[in-house]
């Protein structure tokens, strides 16, 4: 008798390790968009739960933005229901489209709001999230043109918090051909298609151009070079994390640091110093580029008097004497 389609091992064997990480009874939620990577990871995990003695649920986010979103909603309940998981939750979220992050950040601020909300309220375990290699490998590549740095270069962690992800390991191919070979309903979103956005350009422009010019295994490779830069990216975040408690005062949104502790610091360690208090005084954390970084930390090694670096969402690294001043500044026209 032969076995099941290699594209259906892949994903169920990429969720079963994941299963395994909690305890027995546990409850997981997959959050599924209908898309083939979320409805492969919520079968997988509907097949996977039961037979190791944990719990199964779905969790789906309607943001609003889309005509038929709730036949969407409607659809990925259904499909639930006759996968037979043992928790269905849905919410409607609003999302700031005008907002600084622009619709994709405010969206997905939105969402990961409501799936930590619904992840507490049914007290489950861990919130299965369907990113893959290709998701990964995209990150990658949008963080190298953004020069944000080792932390954006190291792409998504496979567990954070409550949320894991599964399927990291597993291509988009994969996950769809998990969904053709079990005859599962699949929702393509039409904003995928939209190059207006940069992550749609990667996916559908930047990778395949790359693999056609160097050659196969890209996708594969900046994966690679993701979970090697995550290992040191981790290191050298714990070691600014105790320096910026050392050096950093001042109330939330307004953050002072000593000039003196960060001429001290290795510059590794400095930017990442900066980069907290930035993100601590409320600037948007997928906004800033090493421009921004490397502007502000002139302000501490080529020091000659220069006025404020503005940073996005209106904030502003202004040095005033021994000390930098981190927090809502005045418009680069005043």
């Amino acid at each position: 008798m032969p076995g099941p389609d290699p594209a259906v091992a892949a994903v169920r064997h990429a969720v079963r390790r994941v299963v395994a990480q909690v305890p027995e009874g546990s409850l997981l939620l997959a959050a599924c968009s209908g898309g083939a990577d979320s409805v492969a990871l919520l079968s997988a995990l509907a097949w996977e739960a039961p037979r190791a003695a944990r719990r199964s649920g779905v969790v789906h986010v309607d943001h609003r933005l889309a005509p038929g979103s709730g036949e969407v909603a409607r659809r990925v309940v259904a499909l639930a229901k006759e996968l037979g998981v043992d928790v269905v939750t849905t919410a409607a979220v609003d999302v700031d489209t005008a907002g600084r992050d622009g619709p994709e950040g405010a969206a997905r601020a939105a969402r990961y709001r409501a799936l930590s909300h619904l992840a507490v309220e049914s007290q489950a375990a861990l919130v299965l999230l369907g990113h893959t290699l290709d998701d990964q490998a995209e990150t990658v590549l949008l963080g190298l043109a953004r020069g944000s740095g080792t932390r954006s270069l190291a792409g998504m962690p496979q567990r954070r918090a409550e949320f894991a992800r599964p399927l990291l390991a597993v291509r988009r191919a994969q996950t769809r051909g998990y969904c053709d070979a079990l005859g599962l309903p699949v929702w393509d979103d039409p904003a995928n298609a939209d190059h207006a956005f940069a992550r749609n350009r990667v996916r559908a422009v930047v990778l395949p151009a790359l693999e056609a010019e160097i050659g196969p295994g890209i996708a594969e490779a900046l994966a690679r070079s993701a979970d090697q830069l995550r290992v040191d990216a981790d290191a050298l975040d714990a070691i600014a994390d105790a320096a910026y408690v050392v050096c950093a005062a001042g109330r939330a949104d307004q953050i002072e640091l000593s000039v003196e502790a960060l001429e001290s610091m290795h510059a590794a360690v400095r930017r990442r110093v900066l980069l907290r208090a930035a993100v601590s005084a409320g600037t948007p954390a997928g906004a800033l580029g090493a421009v921004h970084l490397g502007a502000a930390e002139r302000l501490v090694t080529d020091w000659h008097g220069q006025g404020p670096v503005h940073l996005p969402g209106g904030f502003a690294v202004t040095r005033r004497y021994a000390t930098l001043h981190v927090g809502p500044g005045p418009s680069p026209l005043e």
